[in-house]
């Protein structure tokens, strides 16, 4: 996966050397990425309370396939809309040392165990681009998450599921530097963190204007978050390499 994202470098390095060629105007943008995605950490218990805690990034770290896509609507010179599209899985095999207490079941010690854990993430963004008379561009909004998380564990044909839908509100921050003409340098990220838990998610990408309309992207994103609650105890956190196209219309 990660020779595949390197295939990409090429592609960048010859698009610095075409003719300068102003890029469509911006109405929509429709960005899609793809790339690879390990875990650094991955821990939960459920219940967060006294269920077992278990940590399955050191059964399997990765690569995970990542997709997303995100939607940008100008509403006016500085303003637009982001929706937001990233669903997530990871799947690992161990096999417990202790006994494993998840959502009133347990399974057993010594036999491999299956865990599943699904982390899909809906976004949309209000945001607001302030004026700037050089290279760089500052960005700043909010963003309201729904998370779409689901854990399951499966042992010798018993499986056991839980699942979590909640609201995130967030703050979103960016900036853009306009290198060349085709050239920009992108950071992104949205982010909060209360008593209970925390969500960040940051991103950064170098992107070459191939044709009006089309620039192509190589980057890295971050994930890191979590909840510690009485009802569900999951923290993660997950580093991803990344490519993809942005489409203006």
């Amino acid at each position: 996966m990660t020779r595949r994202l390197l295939g990409f470098a090429p592609v960048f390095i010859a698009v610095l050397g075409l003719a300068d060629r102003p890029a469509a105007a911006e109405g929509f943008r429709l960005d899609l990425e793809t790339g690879a995605a390990w875990q650094l950490r991955n821990d939960f218990a459920v219940p967060g309370a006294d269920g077992t805690r278990l940590s399955i990034d050191d059964a399997d770290r990765g690569p995970f396939l990542a997709a997303r896509a995100a939607l940008w609507a100008d509403l006016g010179e500085r303003s637009s809309v982001r929706l937001v599209a990233a669903p997530f899985r990871a799947k690992a095999s161990l096999t417990p040392e202790t006994p494993i207490d998840f959502d009133g079941a347990t399974f057993a010690a010594g036999e491999p165990l299956d865990a599943t854990w699904v982390f899909d993430s809906w976004r949309i963004s209000y945001v607001w681009r302030f004026r700037s008379s050089g290279p760089v561009t500052f960005r700043a909004g909010l963003t309201a998450k729904i998370r779409d998380a689901r854990i399951e564990l499966a042992q010798g044909g018993f499986s056991r599921a839980k699942t979590n839908t909640g609201f995130v509100p967030l703050l979103y921050g960016g900036v853009r530097w306009q290198m060349t003409l085709r050239l920009a340098l992108d950071l992104e990220a949205d982010g909060a963190a209360a008593s209970q838990g925390r969500a960040v998610d940051v991103a950064a990408r170098l992107e070459a204007n191939v044709s009006p309309g089309v620039d192509l992207f190589l980057g890295a994103r971050t994930l890191e978050g979590g909840v510690d609650g009485d009802e569900v105890y999951s923290f993660a956190w997950l580093a991803y390499g990344v490519g993809g196209v942005s489409l203006r219309f």
